[in-house]
C-alpha cells in the first residue's frame, strides 16, 4: 500500500539531510529544555513527525504543509504551555519554499499552496507570546522562503527550456549533417552515372561493331551469338541506369560528356577564380597521365570545393593549388593565406562556371574553414570513395590547408 501511495517517488539526500536536521534538533529541544516544556514525549513525537513531513516534501508539498500544521496544533493541545517549538518554525520554513519552488503560482495548484502558506503564517500568529516583532519577523522569514522558491522554480524551468534546446539543437544539427552526407552521395551518384553509361555504351556499341564484321562469316555464328548477348546486356544495363538516373537527378541537369570536368580543365578553374580576385597558382609535380574518370572527377571537385572555400570565405590573397602525379598515389593540396571563419552554413555559388551534372561547383557551403560544413563533408565522400582521405585544418603560420591523397593501385573505381 505504501509504495502504491508514493509511487516511483525516491527521497533525495537532501531530503534526508533536512530530515534528519529537523528531527535530531526537535529531540535535542524536546529533551534538553524540559523545565520549559514540561511535557518532552509529545514534542519529541513532534518533531519525529515534522521529520517525515519534510522527507516527503517534494512527494505532496501541499499535503505536507497541512500535516505540518495539524501536527502543531495537537503538540500544542497535549503540552498546554505557552511554549513554541524551534523544530516547527523550520520546517515551516523549509516546507513553504517547497511549495513555492514546486507549484506554479498561476495555476489552481499555486492558488492552493499560497492559501496554505497564508494559513501556516496565520497559525504563527495564534502564539501568545507573539509581538509586533515577532509578527514582523515571522513575516520576513516566510517571505524570503516563499520567494526563494519561486526563484529556484523559475531557474529549474530556464535550465529546463534551455537543456531542450540544446537537445532540439543538436538533433537538427545531426540531421543537417546526416542530410548532407546523402545529397552529397546522390550528387556523387549522378556523377557517376554518366562516366559508367558513357563506358558501358561504347562497350556496347564495340560489341556491335564487331559482330556487324563477323555478320559474313558462317563460321563464326557461335561468337556472333556470344556478341549479341553482350550487346544486349549492355543495352539493358545503359537503361537500367538511365531509369536509376531518374530517381537520382534533378530535372534539366544532364551534362554532356564533352564539358565533364576532370584535372585536365584545371587552368580555366584557376584562371576564373583569379579573375574573382585571390591570386590562384597551380604547380604540377609528376607527369600528368590519364586517370580512372572517377577519381579524376573527385579530384577535380576536391580542389574546386577548396577554391570555393578560398573565394568566399577566407578573406585570402593567394592560394597554392599543388597536383602530385605520384607513382602509387594522386595527392592534391589547396593552401591559402586567408583567416577563415566563414560564415555560418549556407548555399555556395559556382566558382568556375563548370557543373557536375546541373550542380554549381560550390555545392553546399563549407560553412568557412571548419570542420562541420556540407562541403567538406562533400570532399571527405569523394576521397574515401576511392580509398583515399583527406585532412583539413588552420596552418601554424597563418592560413589554411585541404590535402587529399588518392591511391592509384588500389582505388575503387566502377568505371
Amino acid at each position: 500500500m505504501l509504495r502504491r501511495l508514493l509511487g516511483d517517488w525516491r527521497p533525495t539526500w537532501l531530503d534526508l539531510l533536512l530530515a534528519l536536521a529537523v528531527g535530531v534538533a526537535g529531540l535535542v529541544e524536546s529533551f534538553g529544555r524540559q523545565e520549559q516544556i514540561g511535557h518532552p514525549v509529545p514534542m519529541a513525537a513532534g518533531a519525529v513527525a515534522a521529520a517525515a513531513a519534510v522527507l516527503l516534501r517534494r512527494r505532496s508539498p501541499i499535503a505536507m504543509l497541512l500535516t505540518l500544521i495539524a501536527v502543531g496544533l495537537a503538540v500544542r493541545e497535549a503540552v498546554g504551555t505557552g511554549y513554541y517549538a524551534a523544530w516547527h518554525f523550520y520546517s515551516t520554513l523549509i516546507l513553504v519554499h517547497t511549495v513555492a519552488s514546486t507549484v506554479e503560482l498561476r495555476s489552481y495548484r499555486g492558488g492552493v499552496g499560497l492559501g496554505c502558506v497564508l494559513t501556516a503564517y496565520a497559525y504563527l500568529q495564534t502564539l501568545q507570546t507573539n509581538d509586533i516583532a515577532e509578527v514582523l519577523i515571522s513575516a520576513v522569514f516566510m517571505s524570503v522562503a516563499y520567494g526563494s522558491g519561486i526563484l529556484l522554480r523559475r531557474q529549474i524551468d530556464q535550465t529546463l527550456r534551455l537543456a531542450e534546446r540544446t537537445t532540439r539543437l543538436e538533433v537538427e544539427r545531426e540531421e543537417r549533417a546526416r542530410r548532407a552526407v546523402a545529397e552529397e552521395r546522390a550528387r556523387i551518384a549522378r556523377e557517376l552515372h554518366d562516366v559508367i553509361s558513357h563506358k558501358v555504351s561504347v562497350m556496347t556499341l564495340h560489341a556491335g561493331g564487331v559482330r556487324m564484321l563477323l555478320d559474313d562469316d558462317r563460321e563464326r555464328k557461335r561468337e556472333r551469338d556470344m556478341l549479341l548477348t553482350a550487346e544486349q546486356a549492355g543495352r539493358e544495363a545503359v537503361g537500367e541506369l538511365q531509369l536509376m538516373l531518374g530517381v537520382l537527378r534533378e530535372a534539366g541537369d544532364h551534362v554532356p560528356e564533352t564539358v565533364r570536368p576532370g584535372l585536365s580543365r584545371l587552368e580555366g578553374l584557376v584562371a576564373h577564380v583569379r579573375e574573382a580576385g585571390p591570386d590562384v597558382r597551380l604547380r604540377i609535380i609528376g607527369e600528368p597521365r590519364p586517370l580512372p574518370p572517377g577519381l579524376d572527377l573527385s579530384a577535380y571537385r576536391v580542389i574546386q570545393e577548396a577554391l570555393t572555400n578560398v573565394l568566399k570565405h577566407a578573406g585570402a590573397g593567394r592560394a597554392d593549388v599543388v597536383v602530385d602525379y605520384g607513382p602509387d598515389e594522386l595527392n592534391v593540396q589547396v593552401t591559402d593565406d586567408g583567416a577563415g571563419g566563414g560564415p555560418a552554413p549556407g548555399t555556395a555559388h559556382d566558382t568556375g562556371g563548370h557543373s557536375t551534372g546541373g550542380h554549381s561547383t560550390g555545392g553546399h557551403d563549407t560553412g568557412g574553414h571548419g570542420t562541420g560544413g556540407h562541403g567538406l563533408i562533400g570532399m571527405r565522400e569523394r576521397t574515401a570513395m576511392h580509398g583515399g582521405d583527406l585532412s583539413a585544418g588552420p596552418l601554424p603560420g597563418g592560413g589554411y590547408r585541404v590535402a587529399a591523397r588518392f591511391p592509384l593501385g588500389t582505388a575503387t573505381e566502377t568505371g
